[in-house]
């Protein structure tokens, strides 16, 4: 049987990956600070708003969505207007996750997701979480069965740890895995994507140059 893809809104990566996200998926998309994370979310979900699906955000850093519209809004890929009508909606998560246990973030998002009826969801970054749980990987597997009830592509972001390719807990439950590297090479630090891992799919498997401009991320074909 022939799976169900959806484009990903990231310029070359989709000829990598079969055509696209497969429906539905967990997808971690790991890297350090400033390697692209929550651009490549963004991109995700206006490329699913021009296509007429409902996107939803959910930040884990208490960062309104007035600072994110101004933050994205440098970028030519960017629709304000698709957050101000409803088709993207924001959820900021974080603050309330002081005060909430693992069963109230699950049951918050829950909620937020059956009133929204998404098919494309981001929750970015899922490290954050870490830090008000009691067993992260517990709480991992509970978020992927509650996302997996719903037909959606869902795109988690992790930050990761030096001499690492992924956020090791948050990548055993999901079904891809896309690592943005960034690398010292001489006096430059240049950007790369991996597909580390794709279910489903025949995909690539190097090391992909990685370039980050006003018109968003795109993947340019690999040299090794």
């Amino acid at each position: 049987m022939q799976i169900s893809r959806i484009p990903s809104g990231i310029k070359g990566l989709d000829p990598l990956i079969e055509g696209g996200f497969p429906i539905p998926s967990i997808i971690l998309v790991s890297g350090s600070a400033g390697s692209g994370k929550t651009t490549f979310a963004f991109q995700f979900l206006m490329e699913g708003a021009r296509r007429g699906e409902k996107g939803l955000y959910i930040s884990t850093l208490s960062e309104s969505w007035e600072w994110m519209i101004r933050f994205m809004s440098s970028f030519d890929f960017f629709e304000s207007e698709y957050m101000e009508d409803g088709t993207v909606v924001y959820l900021d998560l974080g603050k309330d996750l002081a005060e909430m246990n693992e069963a109230k973030i699950l049951k918050k998002i829950r909620e937020v997701i059956a009133y929204t009826t998404p098919q494309r969801i981001v929750i970015d970054p899922i490290n954050v979480v870490n830090n008000y749980v009691s067993n992260y990987r517990q709480f991992l597997f509970d978020l992927v069965s509650l996302l997996k009830e719903w037909s959606t592509v869902t795109l988690i972001t992790g930050e990761v740890k030096e001499g690492e390719k992924y956020s090791v807990d948050a990548g055993y439950t999901a079904d891809g895995i896309i690592s943005l590297i960034m690398r010292d090479e001489g006096d430059v630090i240049k950007r790369y994507v991996q597909i580390l891992k794709m279910r489903g799919t025949a995909h690539s498997l190097s090391l992909h140059p990685l370039e980050i401009t006003n018109e968003g991320i795109e993947v340019l074909r690999a040299r090794f």
